[in-house]
């Protein structure tokens, strides 16, 4: 279970009444008529969204593929050099590249021929089986929680990343869908995070635990699980600090956090999201390499798609690491911090075909 499936799981139970999704629509149709409303063809609202939030992702991709392609009429081992240099260049990253040519290169000895027509297709195929591949791995985080205990997810990332607002957005959805959340400010090294902190856990009418600047970030998600508990909270969002001072340092600050909340929780906190900067490319491969070294990573956001095309990061660093994607930020907007889902990620890359 991942803080993603609550969240998923009230809302449905809340919503009973959502329209119905394409697929759907197009089903419920082919029962009453052979013809399916032009209605039923259209891609969801939701799928709008992730299409236009990875416009310039899509935009920058294509328009290296199709300088790549030009004037060629076959998938050759010249090609495949070109297109090795299209996928690390648009940040898929240089191991998940190698691996996605492997698998051209293997389709095209068993095939004999392969023309760049179905380009498209072949990549489409490659990249939504490498995201599968790592949702599979991690469809289950192994975690049987007690009930009445709360869900307990602690935010990693460096300064700047977007983890305060990712974690302002999540207690407003969460709230929004009828959930308790408490947000534990344990990010003490800088007064600025701890005010801004403040400001969205009032705005998401989430309950906000808090010390004084400097103060120990072990006694505030200490002092938050513990409070948590006693009032019957659904989930809790623990803030850490962003700053990637040395490995050691980082390592032994995020292990008393882990170590004085499995006090109050056993086996929490259940989740460690780490919050990416998708806009910044390979330095974001840099610090998941951080993060992961320094503690058990199970979870991925990344933020600020829309505003880069840099959106190959999300197929590099879920493969590289092994950790899946559970949110994208495509936005400023509350409302804009969405659910990954490969799918929608795949058809807004390559159309929804």
């Amino acid at each position: 279970m991942a803080l993603f499936d609550i969240f998923r799981r009230r809302k449905n139970e809340q919503q009973p009444q959502q329209p119905a999704t394409a697929t759907e629509q197009t089903s419920a149709t082919a029962e009453s008529t052979t013809t399916p409303t032009p209605a039923a063809e259209q891609p969801s609202s939701q799928q709008q969204e992730i299409t236009e939030g990875l416009r310039k992702t899509k935009e920058g991709f294509f328009g290296k593929l199709a300088r790549a392609v030009a004037g060629r009429s076959q998938v050759d081992e010249s090609f495949l050099d070109d297109l090795e240099e299209v996928l690390i260049t648009s940040d898929v990253g240089v191991e998940t590249t190698v691996k996605i040519i492997k698998n051209i290169e293997a389709r095209v000895a068993r095939d004999k021929y392969m023309n760049t027509a179905e380009l498209n297709a072949i990549l489409r195929d490659e990249i939504s089986l490498l995201l599968q591949e790592c949702e599979e791995k991690h469809n289950d985080f192994g975690i049987s929680i007690k009930e009445g205990t709360p869900y307990v997810v602690m935010v990693v990332g460096v300064n700047g990343a977007g983890k305060t607002t990712t974690i302002g957005k999540l207690a407003a959805q969460l709230t929004k869908a009828g959930r308790k959340v408490y947000i534990g400010a344990a990010d003490t090294f800088r007064a600025a995070a701890i005010d801004q902190l403040q400001v969205w856990a009032d705005r998401a009418g989430a309950t906000m635990i808090r010390q004084d600047m400097g103060s120990d970030p072990a006694s505030v998600a200490f002092d938050t699980l513990k409070s948590a508990v006693a009032n019957g909270a659904d989930v809790v969002l623990i803030d850490t600090a962003g700053r990637l001072h040395n490995k050691v340092g980082l390592m032994n600050e995020l292990a008393k956090i882990r170590n004085v909340m499995a006090k109050i929780i056993p086996d929490a906190p259940h989740e460690v999201m780490l919050v990416l900067d998708g806009s910044t490319g390979q330095n974001a491969f840099e610090q998941a390499r951080q993060f992961t070294a320094a503690t058990k990573v199970n979870s991925l956001a990344i933020t600020k798609l829309d505003g880069t095309a840099k959106g190959g990061v999300v197929i590099g660093i879920s493969d590289q690491f092994s950790i899946p994607v559970h949110y994208i930020g495509i936005g400023e907007g509350i409302d804009q911090l969405k659910i990954f889902d490969r799918r929608e990620y795949v058809n807004a890359l390559f159309g929804d075909k």
